[in-house]
């Protein structure tokens, strides 16, 4: 199959952040001609000037629009790329160079309609980044889903880094409304059309999680919100793993109530096992970060991913069990709604 690929990239009041990923596609080792679309999702501070600069290095399309959200915005961008295989990023993201080659030699040994690949910390990015990288990427924490480890289950890959085929993209009718969530949403539909999905490892992106530590307990708590959504919506894809965080949580607020009631000296063995995890986070933060500021902080990342993501997953699994209110009305932050 001649496989023609196209950047799908939505941005939103980030200029600067997209310059530095074009700045990443000028430097593909891929010999072959790609396209660029670049989808501005109703921005107040505008990227226009910033691809102007570009017209005369990439085979860019620049497309402004309303503002309806990622996953609609994607869909906008698919509609209208010349491509037949879409290649979705993040404008936040950063290429290494050999991305783009790194895709077509393995999809050229084995063919599938969707993709993900793994993102990484660059050295460039601050230690709040990289200790949020290290939460977000570590074996340790989500079990290495978003950091390449190929897991038992099917593949799902994340709209931060994400290929899928024209084919798939037409069938499905692409992203839903959903935010965050809507990759999730997108891959179960793609696996009930009959199409396969895969981990490229070597396709890895730089992602800088523009956040500070507010900005990220909002993000992993959403992200616990529409777990319980997606439930519903699919219920073959339930698993008890969505339920670790909230019983992460809720076992250490136990185990330190029983450290200060209990009378027992076995009272505090369980808040003695929660030290002993958090004393392999900050060992394993460190081996791979080289540093320990990082590794002290990425003890706050996890605690924040965790208590988030509980929370989150929590209150959406009870709202939902017992209201008879759709998920749209429960949860209204989640959805954008589509006007194109």
């Amino acid at each position: 199959m001649n496989l023609v690929y196209s950047f799908i990239v939505p941005v939103y009041n980030r200029p600067n952040e997209i310059k530095e990923l074009l700045d990443s596609l000028l430097h593909q080792t891929y010999k072959g001609p790609f396209e660029v679309v670049v989808v501005e999702d109703g921005s107040t501070l505008d990227s226009k000037e910033v691809i102007g600069n570009f017209e005369n290095q990439l085979n860019i399309t620049y497309l402004p629009k309303v503002n309806t959200g990622p996953g609609d915005s994607r869909n906008y961008g698919m509609q209208r790329a010349k491509g037949n295989y879409f290649l979705i990023l993040d404008s936040d993201c950063i290429l290494p160079p050999h991305y783009l080659e790194a895709v077509e030699q393995s999809l050229s040994r084995h063919y599938v309609d969707c993709f993900g690949g793994p993102d990484a910390a660059h050295p460039s990015f601050s230690q709040v980044q990289k200790a949020i990288n290290y939460a977000m990427t570590s074996f340790l924490t989500t079990g290495g889903i978003r950091g390449g480890k190929a897991t038992v289950d099917k593949f799902q890959p994340r709209s931060f880094n994400m290929g899928i085929s024209k084919a798939a993209f037409t069938d499905t009718q692409g992203f839903g409304n959903i935010h965050p969530g809507e990759d999730p949403d997108l891959t179960i539909r793609i696996w009930e059309k009959g199409f396969d999905t895969k981990l490229i490892p070597e396709a890895f992106v730089y992602h800088k999680r523009r956040i500070d530590w507010r900005k990220f307990y909002v993000q992993v708590n959403k992200f616990g919100m529409v777990r319980p959504i997606l439930n519903k919506w699919h219920p073959k894809t339930r698993k008890i793993t969505y339920w670790f965080p909230s019983l992460f949580c809720l076992g250490l607020i136990a185990s330190v109530v029983l450290a200060v009631w209990g009378n027992a000296v076995y009272a505090t063995y369980p808040l003695w096992c929660y030290a002993c995890y958090f004393a392999l986070i900050l060992v394993h933060a460190l081996i791979n970060n080289k540093s320990l500021s990082i590794a002290f902080l990425s003890l706050v990342a996890v605690a924040i991913q965790f208590f988030g993501y509980g929370y989150g997953f929590l209150k959406a699994t009870t709202l939902l069990s017992f209201s008879k209110k759709n998920p749209q009305e429960l949860f209204p932050k989640l959805f954008f709604k589509t006007n194109l």
